[in-house]
């Protein structure tokens, strides 16, 4: 049977999930490899993700993708885990297999690292780089940012005891440290200032100081569409280089439409589409 005609089942769980890009990006993805792909967007909080993703895996799907403030529980309800969802305590990814064994795996990292690189034109070996937040977006990303090869991350937080079981957990990756956000400077300058908090969704931004950056240096905020505009806009004012995370997004949906699919979505093709569209 050709592979195109066979319909793919799949699905993103999160709440709220309704402003969710994902089924527009797979949607996008499924357009440019030929196949046939149906994903859905489900709501659900702790209490009614099991029974709606088991729901899922039975009906016949390849697997979902899971968002806030679910990751920690999709991972606790694989049996068996990649080494990057072991090490984020978290997943975005599971896989259903025929066995009726689930697989989590996190491609968030790869995803903001496949951006940083790519698209972006960044280069990690040797940069100075600091991690504002220490919840499960920033643990979704730190072992792939460490892989990558910086000199060191500083990992800021509010709560330091936070930032500290973080820096610990990821400490046999490479030179890593933490710090309160009043404490930043003292590693300055960055190469890399990354906005792991969720302030954004709340209409605020992190506090940055264009003194923190070294020359050429960038911010790069994880969240993307009407949460990236108050840090976008702090940069603007501020003279600092900005990335917003669309791109990362689209890198990371592409990780996971590979291990369902077999095939390689291109990640800047669809990304200049939703760019496009957004205006």
């Amino acid at each position: 049977m050709d592979p195109g005609s066979q319909l793919i089942r799949l699905a993103v769980f999160g709440k709220p999930i309704a402003q969710s890009l994902s089924p527009r990006i797979h949607g996008l993805f499924a357009q440019q490899l030929g196949l046939k792909v149906d994903y859905r967007a489900i709501e659900a909080g702790p209490k009614s993700f099991p029974r709606l993703v088991t729901e899922l895996a039975k009906s016949g799907a390849c697997g979902c993708n899971i968002t806030a403030p679910l990751k920690r529980d999709a991972w606790k309800l694989a049996a068996r885990c990649s080494a990057s969802s072991s090490r984020a305590e978290a997943a975005n990814t599971l896989v259903f297999f025929d066995t009726g064994e689930w697989y989590a795996d996190n491609t968030d990292g790869r995803g903001l690292v496949h951006d940083l690189e790519s698209l972006a034109g960044f280069s990690f070996s040797g940069a100075n780089i600091c991690l504002l937040g220490a919840g499960g977006a920033a643990a979704g990303v730190l072992a792939a940012l460490m892989q990558a090869g910086p000199a060191n991350i500083v990992i800021a937080n509010r709560t330091a005891s936070r930032a500290d079981e973080l820096a610990e957990r990821h400490a046999d990756l490479g030179p890593i440290s933490s710090c309160t956000p009043a404490q930043v400077a003292s590693w300055a300058p960055y190469e890399l200032v990354i906005n792991a908090t969720s302030l954004g969704h709340g209409g605020t931004a992190p506090e940055l100081s264009s003194s923190w950056f070294a020359t050429g240096g960038m911010c790069y905020d994880m969240n993307y569409g009407p949460a990236a505009n108050p840090l976008e806009q702090l940069c603007a004012q501020k003279g600092i280089s900005y990335c917003d995370g669309l791109g990362m997004l689209v890198a990371q949906a592409a990780l996971s439409f590979e291990l369902w699919t077999g095939q390689v979505p291109q990640v800047a093709d669809v990304l200049h589409q939703l760019r496009q569209a957004a205006g």
